[in-house]
């Protein structure tokens, strides 16, 4: 049976996905996070399938989608929600991810200079969300025949940490100026692939809905915002499922080397009596350790994205991966690794 990990953000995108899915049964992470869990028949394809509401931003993303896959070993992911429009859309229409820019990723000087990170979509799920936006079967999921009919596309997108709510702000122009083929923007596409890009044979893809346009974004002359973003949730979640229901898995994560045990070459290293710790690791360690575990998610990100991969042991086992590879990655002071730190627990400083 394949498997499949469907994320929202919010509730309202929660609730759309849900209205896909009967008689799921609560099912709780270690970690403490809740997901309903349900049979999804399609095509003669059975799909186990979770879904979880697990709040908004790219590192909350990219930590919940490790959990999700350290624990769940799924073949598919999607995270599903809404999105603001940049240019081409318009309210309502589904945008199916090809990549996702993390427009924030730069070198700050006299100015800020982009350094682009970007996540990509599965091929195998972009075009299937190609072929099924060409057809348009999609749009017999929806409980109603809106006006006027909603588009797909298929297009890059934007994500980073704000909330972008005017053409005027200089995050606007400066996405349309350095991301100009990016057609909305939303707050955790990056964060999600970039958890999945560890997993190359677990298939991942972000689906939207556009709730606003940006200009106008609280402007509620049309339409209140609550029911642009039901709206777009409901097409979202009606697009996500027609792309679940074609999509045929070839190989099952749990059957190849794609298992997180494979795929995490820090795992077999983790071992507190074997590592030499000196100053000042001894001390960097200690600051790691005194971290709330949501402090240490946010430090692992920050410092590194591609550390999706960091295996999920004890609080000191992923401190001690943390620093085996900080080393690797930049020699004996640790003074990245410590400004991430100080920067996400300044009280440390005060040690």
């Amino acid at each position: 049976m394949s498997r499949a990990v469907i994320l929202t953000a919010l509730p309202v995108e929660y609730l759309a996905v849900r209205n896909h899915l009967i008689e799921l049964q609560e099912n709780i992470h270690p970690q403490g996070t809740i997901y309903e869990e349900v049979k999804f028949v399609a095509n003669e394809q059975t799909w186990d399938v979770r879904i979880a509401e697990i709040g908004s931003g790219n590192t909350s993303a990219a930590v919940e989608t490790e959990r999700a896959i350290a624990d769940f070993q799924p073949d598919t992911l999607l995270f599903v929600g809404i999105a603001a429009g940049i240019k081409d859309v318009k309210i309502g229409d589904v945008v199916a991810a090809t990549d996702v820019y993390g427009y924030e990723s730069g070198k700050v000087g006299k100015g800020f200079f982009p350094r682009p990170k970007v996540g990509k979509s599965a091929y195998g799920l972009v075009q299937r969300a190609k072929s099924e936006a060409r057809k348009g079967e999609w749009l017999q999921r929806l409980s109603s025949n809106p006006k006027p009919k909603p588009s797909v596309f298929v297009a890059p997108i934007a994500a980073g940490e704000k909330v972008v709510a005017s053409k005027q702000s200089d995050i606007f122009q400066f996405l349309r100026a350095s991301y100009n083929d990016a057609i909305a923007v939303e707050m955790e596409g990056f964060g999600f692939l970039s958890a999945a890009f560890a997993y190359p044979n677990i298939q991942a893809i972000v689906i939207r809905g556009i709730s606003d346009l940006i200009e106008g974004k609280n402007d509620d002359a049309l339409e209140p915002e609550e029911v642009r973003q039901e709206k777009a949730s409901h097409h979202a979640s009606a697009f996500a499922f027609q792309v679940l229901s074609k999509f045929q898995v070839t190989d099952s994560p749990s059957t190849t080397n794609s298992s997180p045990a494979n795929v995490q070459p820090l795992q077999d290293e983790l071992d507190m009596d074997n590592l030499p710790i000196q100053e000042p690791r001894e001390y960097v360690l200690d600051l790691l350790n005194r971290l709330l575990p949501s402090q240490l998610d946010t430090v692992i990100f920050r410092y590194d994205f591609e550390l999706a991969h960091l295996p999920n042991g004890t609080h000191s086992q992923r401190s001690i991966g943390l620093i085996r590879y900080a080393l690797q990655k930049e020699g004996a002071d640790l003074s990245q690794l410590l400004t991430v730190i100080y920067t996400v627990a300044p009280h440390m400083r005060e040690r």
